[in-house]
């Protein structure tokens, strides 16, 4: 759009131009969100005789892989070609999602979206679960669990989240332990009652955890981030004991959920030939969903 400039108007001509100015960033705005909300609809519907192109929103680590590996083949005779668009966070894959950016994320487990969404006020939906690759309790000082000494650093993620996550972990291992009342899902480093080794916790962005193992005792890492990193799990000094909550879930907008993608996406998830793709996988050590 051209705005042309004219020097000294009279006021007529003034208030015209402002109204004509006014009128048009509306009919523009409303014609964009429009046309946006229009495609958003259409673009996770088929459309016989051609492909459907939807972006998936991932993070660093092993799920745009299964995208692109596993998920994308089998949904290709349904009419879709699935493309990943990587973020370098846990905060940008669902506000893109939320505003049309992309038509779908596989990033994160069921606690996160639930949190997240409530506190970010978004109307996003789990079309189902997929395999999941664990926490895990990594280090290049210590060979144990056991050998953690009195005092040691240990870095947690500190989104609200993956920081009550992994303090449930410490939990698991008799690291720490958390109050009686308080939500497992919700817990900070506040509501540690006992913390026998002193350990000092130090939140840090998740996307920096595996980094920090050169300045840290101890890390506890998304496995998001582990794979990403080429941390195995093998080597860590242990892994969560997975519970349905942080298991990885498969998500769209709300409004798309009933789309010809969201029948095709739920239908895939718990379908026979989605499991043998995972069997023959790199993906086949992965924690499984509950659904299975």
């Amino acid at each position: 759009m051209t705005i042309a400039i004219f020097k000294r108007p009279n006021g007529i001509k003034r208030i015209a131009a402002a109204v004509l100015a006014a009128a048009t960033l509306i009919s523009v705005a409303a014609c964009g969100s429009g046309n946006s909300a229009s495609a958003s609809k259409e673009s996770l519907n088929t459309t016989k005789g051609k492909t459907t192109t939807i972006t998936v929103g991932v993070c660093a680590g092993p799920y745009g892989d299964m995208v692109d590996k596993v998920i994308a083949p089998l949904l290709k005779d349904d009419g879709f070609k699935l493309k990943t668009k990587l973020f370098n966070d846990y905060v940008q894959p669902n506000k893109a999602l939320a505003s049309g950016s992309i038509q779908a994320n596989l990033f994160q487990h069921g606690n996160y979206l639930k949190k997240f969404t409530a506190d970010n006020n978004l109307d996003l939906t789990s079309l189902g679960q997929t395999p999941t690759l664990g926490l895990g309790i990594y280090s290049n000082k210590y060979k144990s669990i056991d050998d953690i000494e009195d005092g040691a650093t240990v870095a947690i993620a500190n989104d609200g989240s993956n920081l009550a996550r992994s303090l449930g972990v410490l939990q698991q291992q008799g690291l720490v332990t958390l109050k009686g009342e308080v939500d497992a899902t919700k817990a900070t480093v506040d509501d540690i009652a006992s913390n026998p080794k002193n350990l000092k916790i130090k939140t840090i962005d998740a996307a920096q955890l595996a980094r920090s193992l050169d300045t840290v005792d101890v890390a506890l890492v998304p496995g998001n981030y582990s794979w990403a990193a080429d941390l195995k799990p093998a080597d860590a000094l242990a892994m969560e004991k997975q519970d349905d909550g942080v298991i990885e879930v498969f998500v769209v907008r709300t409004q798309d959920v009933d789309s010809d993608f969201g029948k095709a996406v739920k239908k895939l998830l718990v379908s026979q030939k989605f499991k043998d793709a995972i069997a023959k996988s790199e993906f086949k050590d992965f924690g499984k969903p509950t659904t299975w």
